[in-house]
């Protein structure tokens, strides 16, 4: 058995011992683990392998994608033709899925996305051999515009990144969301100064702001909106404002409101047991991806359970089930393998010396997704 090492490492191989017909399932990670956005992939490494603590029938391989298409691309070719890979999963960045999961379904891998959801792969770009376990990418913005229609904004300012999901969010957004534009900007993928944006916010009459930016790209325009004195409601996805992110946004992101399909404050048996169990493993309180990467080994370990590995169809058909506890409650794929699932409205507390959030309203009831028709399965 190969030593598991640290977690903060950049690559591991964790292999375990077999199925007891000598077939292990073996799972390849390609995720960030390094450089810009490489808390988001550590907490999907991190709750992942939460998940299959003690599991002696699954082989992962894991490999830090540096955020660049070009280093995934290579990994998968690594990961299929030379480790053999029967999975792979992990991805966070949808131009890296984009890159990726095509190619990889249709050399008849399975793919589970525990985070990227572009809309390319939900309509017409759908295939029985991916599945996401994370939400597709417009949703938490539809619920964000449902939300910022509730509060009475007529004319939001609205942001994101020019990538795939940074599209897919802007639309999301404006899907639900009933008001003006006061304007629609499209930024740099991982930058960092936003004083442009910011000057073009506090011009344009705005009497909201809707941002998507992941990772230290929030953390940097909150603190910079912050510094600014503009006074305008901000709304945004949790992916701005989740658990890895607050802590370096600080009071800057006190009162937002921000869209998530999960909450560590969600009561259900599963979540209550992940989130104390991760802060027992890690230290540190889960995050949204935390809580999709261990919802995507549990679904993978339980189609293992029901179906093995051997029989591609049975296991799909095990996967398309989802009979696992999500920590999400609720939860069910509709036929273009995306999940069903609520979306909830999310504002920024601090308890004690720790900035979080809370629920205060669900977005979205059991929404699936926009491209469902599209899809031809």
């Amino acid at each position: 058995m190969k030593k598991l090492i640290s977690m903060f490492a950049l690559s591991a191989v964790i292999a375990l011992p077999a199925f007891a017909d000598g077939h292990k399932a073996k799972v390849g990670m390609i995720t960030t683990l390094s450089g810009g956005g490489s808390g988001l992939g550590i907490d999907v490494r991190d709750g992942f392998l939460l998940a299959l603590k003690g599991n002696n029938n699954i082989e992962v391989v894991i490999e830090d994608d540096q955020r660049k298409p070009d280093i995934a691309v290579q990994l998968a070719d690594k990961m299929i033709q030379s480790e053999k890979v029967d999975i792979l999963t992990g991805i966070i960045w949808s131009n890296l899925a984009m890159a990726v999961v095509p190619a990889a379904v249709n050399q008849g891998k399975i793919y589970l996305s525990p985070n990227a959801g572009p809309s390319a792969l939900a309509g017409a770009g759908c295939h029985e051999n991916y599945f996401n376990v994370a939400w597709q990418n417009d949703n938490l913005h539809e619920a964000a515009g449902g939300y910022a229609n509730s509060e009475g904004y007529k004319n939001s300012f609205i942001m994101a990144p020019n990538y795939p999901a940074g599209k897919d969010a802007l639309t999301g957004y404006k899907r639900f969301y009933e008001g003006e534009l006061a304007g629609e900007i499209y930024t740099k993928l991982g930058q960092k100064d936003y004083a442009a944006e910011i000057a073009q916010i506090r011009a344009s009459g705005a009497d909201s702001v809707f941002f998507f930016l992941p990772g230290g790209m929030g953390i940097g325009f909150m603190k910079q909106f912050a510094q600014s004195g503009i006074d305008l409601p901000v709304v945004g996805p949790a992916f701005s404002f989740d658990q890895g992110i607050l802590q370096a946004v600080g009071a800057a992101a006190m009162g937002v409101k921000n869209t998530s399909q999960w909450s560590k404050d969600l009561t259900n048996d599963a979540n209550v047991k992940f989130v104390a169990d991760f802060q027992a493993e890690y230290g540190r309180l889960p995050s949204l991806y935390a809580s999709q990467g261990y919802d995507t080994a549990n679904l993978l370990a339980s189609a293992l359970d029901s179906a093995g590995i051997n029989d591609q169809d049975a296991f799909r058909s095990a996967l398309k089930k989802a009979d696992f506890a999500s920590t999400r409650g609720d939860f069910s794929f509709d036929t273009n393998n995306h999940p069903i699932q609520d979306i909830y409205v999310r504002e920024v507390i601090k308890e004690g010396d720790v900035f979080t959030n809370k629920i205060i309203a669900t977005g979205l009831k059991s929404r699936s997704n926009a491209y469902v028709d599209e899809c031809k399965m």
